[in-house]
């Protein structure tokens, strides 16, 4: 099964992001033959973003998206998204991949589930 996960939300603030990628390592952890896609739109590219400083006790958005892309999950942020944020020549977490709508569209063809947040 192809699950994929859009996440549309600010990286910090609501808690979206954090929700959505909870439900992506728990894929991972507890059903191992789902392969899990997630595409970061809106302002939730920032999520994207390294370096993040959190304070103690407060998750980190960088580490759950090392996590999912270390367990196999791809991760993609929207081009013109970063675009319009002025993030184009922004480096990404090692392992997020700039991308397109095209490729958006061909993970929600592909996916046998599309969940958003």
């Amino acid at each position: 099964m192809k699950v994929l996960i859009i996440i549309n939300d600010a990286s910090y603030g609501t808690e979206k992001a954090f929700n959505a990628l909870r439900l992506a390592m728990t894929f991972q952890k507890e059903h191992k033959d789902v392969a899990v896609n997630v595409f970061l739109l809106a302002d939730a590219v920032t999520c994207a973003i390294p370096n993040q400083e959190t304070p103690d006790g407060y998750y980190n958005l960088e580490r759950m998206l090392k996590s999912v892309i270390r367990k196999s999950g791809l991760v993609k942020a929207c081009g013109s998204c970063l675009n319009a944020r002025g993030l184009k020549d922004v480096e990404l977490i090692e392992g997020v991949e700039f991308s397109t709508m095209s490729h958006l569209t061909q993970w929600t063809v592909d996916a046998d589930k599309v969940i958003t947040f």
